[in-house]
């Protein structure tokens, strides 16, 4: 069955304090979605507050979608998620990825090169650490030696890479427990993303992948003008080339033509698709056009995670 959750904001303005993402997290338990997955942009730190949100709910599952690796040490973002995977229960998956080269080297001042050997390199040192085990790796980008996490009461921390081209889906498939996608239609998915994953994953003696896809939904009987919001504010990711190259891909001119946005029927009909091309996770991100059609919205999907 296909787990559905929410996309909570990552957002610096008044609905991005601490306060408000446990409010909404609590609230979204009480509607019975199956989880919560955060991005990582510029406001809070995603697996920080996860971590804060787990210790305030009891049963919704959470993730983070995703922090990128490169501004962190495989070593310390083990110990936050391991942390974080405590606090919460064992309903903590932890997202990583690798951003973008305007975020990394113009934002942040660091390399971008090489990313598929920085990524292979940071999840032969991550992911044994999440599993417990004491790790010593020499690599280009990252030397340790003899380390381990002792955490009493570790809790497994299923490890989620978010992969679009075919190399980054081979590590995803061969070196953790699946992906993270956004801006990547259902087309793609099918023909693309799943089966190379699962490709990957069954050559490593693995099962099937997790594969939680990201997609802006909106419940409205005015589609035009939906997709016209959405195409201002989603605007950016139409440019950036991970992104650009799975519009392309699916054949979309921009984050508008992937979107969900209709009525229920049509909505209905677009989850289904996901159930039935091999989704794990709809991650739904609910676009915020005014009050009433984002609660109807939240209200819809709610009911269809029992459907």
């Amino acid at each position: 069955m296909m787990r559905i959750g929410l996309m909570l904001g990552a957002t610096d303005g008044p609905d991005g304090t601490v306060d408000k993402m446990v409010k909404s997290a609590q609230e979204a338990e009480a509607l019975g979605f199956d989880n919560l997955w955060m991005a990582n942009i510029f406001g809070l730190d995603a697996i920080s507050t996860l971590g804060i949100i787990g210790y305030a709910t009891k049963k919704i599952g959470l993730g983070t979608a995703v922090t990128p690796t490169y501004p962190r040490h495989p070593t310390a973002i083990a110990q936050q998620a391991l942390t974080t995977g405590a606090a919460a229960g064992g309903r903590f998956s932890l997202g990583i990825g690798l951003s973008h080269q305007v975020v990394i080297e113009d934002m942040m001042g660091l390399s971008y090169a090489h990313p598929a050997r920085h990524m292979r390199e940071y999840l032969s040192v991550l992911g044994p650490l999440l599993q417990g085990e004491m790790v010593s790796f020499s690599g280009e980008q990252y030397q340790v030696n003899n380390f381990q996490i002792g955490l009493p009461g570790r809790q497994a921390v299923p490890l989620l890479v978010a992969a679009l081209g075919p190399v980054m889906l081979k590590l995803a498939g061969e070196m953790a427990d699946g992906t993270i996608t956004w801006m990547t239609g259902p087309n793609t998915l099918e023909s693309h993303i799943i089966p190379t994953i699962n490709s990957a994953a069954h050559a490593a003696g693995k099962p099937d992948a997790v594969v939680a896809a990201g997609f802006p939904v909106v419940l409205t009987n005015d589609v035009d003008a939906a997709k016209e919001m959405i195409a201002k504010s989603l605007q950016v990711y139409g440019v950036l080339p991970s992104y650009r190259a799975m519009l392309d891909k699916e054949g979309a001119a921009g984050p508008a033509d992937i979107a969900f946005a209709g009525n229920e029927a049509e909505l209905r009909a677009r989850i289904q698709r996901l159930r039935d091309i091999g989704v794990t996770d709809f991650c739904a991100s609910i676009v915020e056009t005014d009050a009433a059609t984002t609660q109807r919205t939240r209200e819809f999907l709610a009911a269809e995670v029992s459907a």
